[in-house]
């Protein structure tokens, strides 16, 4: 029987080419101008799931874009494993700082990737990742390698809040029946030290808007004499933090869970070099909470960020003008025990408490979700752990994302199973940025694992 080393060196190319043709479609879930490419993603995605041997594969439709779903169920008394991932990606904005266009996939060499990554919006986020399944899939179907039962549940608006698929699951519940979830739209430390993220945190996204003066004004007959909004804006944002980068929102911290000495000291562990950070984000210093380290500050502490700030006159020369209206969009990554439903209402009553009476301010909620910890003691993180000691050759660090993933509390409460994070991205591969990409190595390494686990939960679930 052919081995999963075998068969990945055999097929290589065409694995790499399927990926860059899925790549190639502009998937873009924010923008209406590319619903016609969402939808053709997904069937794209449909397509590569029959190849690779799923006997039942559909395209769900949802009030927003659909869901594909495919089984291969081959005995019901086996465990079954329910992969996640997305087919949409991020906006591709700014063009401009791209070095090759967004949707043209080009393979190109880094210090990090000796060996070449795809660039590409969606490389890493979460096309390439979510790919891994399809031909993790395609090798156990093909070879007789499938050791038990697999379900795929792949989403079009996971950049934009996963309406849809909470509509969809708690309607779909015995379709979606599981033993455990396996999702890889996470990252590890390192090529040559990989982790299983733990953790992930919740989120609490808004956007504000600030008005003034019912017109745009000229700044010299009225300037000093009204509120500028976006004076006033810039103002109200910065109090939102003192001067320890603690957050000021009344009761934003009631909920946080706080890490035991233990804990923090198992975290610190893993590998990190300060210099090395700095250096590969050119920045002279590092910037957060303070009694926190640079790895708590982003995976175990709540933040507060601007993500989008704008108002007045922002084109080329000069125009004196008082703004009518100032706008930003802010975003609150949440940790375990904090409800993004009640710390946006936090939001919301405080960011208009401190507004002055010369403006007018409303917080117009978009989309939030909880935070999540998977305890290592399951069987589904002793599969994963055995699955990347196979092929790395070492034990995989349990590490605590920064990033958010709001569905996956909603998986644990609708389908009552634990998700494991088997992310093959690094740090650096960019996500949600110009110039993301995802190294080949690590594409065909997670191909090499994800057999593994599967192997490996079913040993261990008898």
């Amino acid at each position: 029987m052919q081995n999963v080393k075998d068969y990945i060196v055999q097929h290589k190319d065409r694995f790499i080419n399927e990926l860059i043709d899925l790549l190639k479609i502009p998937s873009v879930s924010a923008d209406p101008a590319f619903n016609q490419d969402v939808l053709n993603t997904a069937d794209a995605v449909k397509e590569s799931l029959e190849k690779a041997g799923c006997d039942k594969v559909e395209i769900c439709e949802t009030p927003g874009y659909p869901i594909v779903y495919g089984e291969k169920i081959i005995d019901p008394n086996l465990p079954t494993v329910l992969v996640y991932g997305h087919y949409d990606v991020q906006p591709a904005d700014p063009i401009d700082l791209w070095t090759s266009p967004p949707f043209d996939p080009v393979i190109k060499k880094t210090d990090i990737h000796p060996e070449g990554a795809i660039f590409a919006r969606g490389a890493c986020d979460d096309k390439g990742q979510m790919y891994m399944h399809v031909k993790a899939l395609e090798y156990m179907t093909h070879t007789g390698n499938l050791p038990c039962n697999v379900k795929f549940m792949i989403e079009g608006e996971e950049e934009v809040g996963s309406e849809s698929l909470a509509w969809f699951v708690p309607r779909n519940k015995e379709k979606l029946a599981n033993d455990v979830i396996l999702i890889s739209d996470t990252g590890m430390i390192a090529n040559d030290i990989p982790s299983i993220t733990t953790g992930l945190r919740g989120l609490s996204y808004v956007e504000v808007e600030v008005t003034g003066p019912n017109r745009d004004l000229h700044s010299g007959l009225y300037g000093g004499a009204v509120a500028n909004p976006i004076n006033i804006l810039t103002q109200m944002i910065a109090s939102l933090h003192d001067e320890n980068n603690h957050i000021t929102i009344p009761g934003f911290y009631d909920k946080v869970e706080e890490l035991s000495r233990e804990e923090r000291d198992e975290m610190a562990k893993a590998p990190f070099s300060l210099e090395e950070y700095k250096k590969a984000l050119d920045i002279d210093d590092v910037h957060g909470e303070a009694g926190y380290t640079t790895n708590e500050r982003n995976s175990i502490r709540p933040t507060l960020d601007v993500n989008g700030i704008w108002g007045g006159y922002t084109g080329e020369g000069a125009k004196t003008v008082i703004a009518s209206k100032a706008y930003a969009k802010i975003s609150m990554r949440l940790v375990p025990g904090q409800e993004w439903q009640e710390i946006t209402e936090l939001f919301k009553k405080h960011f208009e408490s401190i507004a002055p009476k010369s403006v007018k301010v409303e917080v117009k909620p978009h989309h939030g979700g909880q935070g999540y910890v998977t305890p290592i003691d399951n069987i589904g993180y002793q599969a994963a752990s055995k699955a990347y000691q196979e092929t790395f050759g070492v034990t995989p660090i349990p590490q605590r994302s920064g990033g958010s993933i709001p569905i996956v509390a909603l998986f644990e409460q609708e389908l009552k199973s634990k998700t494991i994070l088997m992310g093959f991205g690094l740090n650096s591969d960019a996500i949600h940025s110009p110039n993301e990409h995802f190294g080949v190595w690590n594409y065909l390494k997670g191909i090499e694992t994800i057999p593994y686990f599967y192997q490996y939960f079913t040993e261990l679930s008898k």
